[in-house]
C-alpha cells in the first residue's frame, strides 16, 4: 500500500470517484448523495481557526484510492492534531486499510509535535465508533450538534494520547 499527499489539481477526479464508490458514508454524513461539493470541501476546508493550507490531505492506495483522510494541527488546542475525516472505500473496509492509514496518521501527529489526537464520529456511525474505541479513543465530548451537507445530527469528539 501506498500513503501519499493528495492534490487538489491533480488528485481531483480520484478523490470524486472515491467519494461516489463511498455512497454509504457520504449520505449517513450529509443526507444526500456525493457530489462535487463534498471533494471541493475536502480539499479546502479546516477546522475553525485554521489555515486549510496547513491541513495535510492524504491518499491511501492499493492501486487504486482506497482511503482518504484530512488532518489538521492545532485544534482544539494548539497540542493537539484534529483528524476532520477518515473514510475507507467500502471494498477495502475491514482489511486492515484503517489502522494502516490510522498509523500513518498517528506518526504524523508525533513528527509535529501534537500530544493528542481528536476526532469527531457521527452518533449515526456505531461501525465507525467501534472502529475508533478498539484504537484507544476515548470519549471527550457527547452529542455535540454538527451540520454537513443538510444534515444536522449529532456527534461525539474523540480523543487518544499519542
Amino acid at each position: 500500500m501506498l500513503i501519499r499527499p493528495l492534490d487538489s489539481a491533480t488528485d481531483r477526479a480520484q478523490v470524486e470517484a472515491f467519494f461516489l464508490a463511498s455512497a454509504d458514508y457520504i449520505t449517513l454524513e450529509r443526507g444526500q448523495a456525493s457530489g462535487p461539493e463534498v471533494s471541493h470541501e475536502f480539499f479546502t476546508d479546516a477546522p475553525p481557526g485554521i489555515d486549510p493550507a496547513t491541513s495535510h490531505r492524504i491518499g491511501l492506495f492499493n492501486p487504486d484510492l482506497i482511503g482518504i483522510a484530512e488532518i489538521s494541527f492545532g485544534y482544539p488546542t494548539a497540542q493537539d492534531a484534529y483528524l476532520g475525516l477518515m473514510i475507507i472505500a467500502p471494498s477495502a473496509r475491514g482489511a486492515g486499510a484503517g489502522q494502516t492509514l490510522l498509523r500513518h496518521l498517528e506518526s504524523t501527529a508525533r513528527h509535529r509535535g501534537a500530544q493528542t489526537l481528536c476526532l469527531g464520529v457521527l452518533a449515526a456511525n456505531p461501525r465507525g465508533h467501534a472502529f475508533w474505541t478498539r484504537e484507544g479513543f476515548t470519549m471527550a465530548l457527547e452529542n455535540q450538534p454538527v451540520t454537513l451537507g443538510s444534515k444536522t445530527q449529532p456527534a461525539h469528539r474523540l480523543m487518544k494520547p499519542l
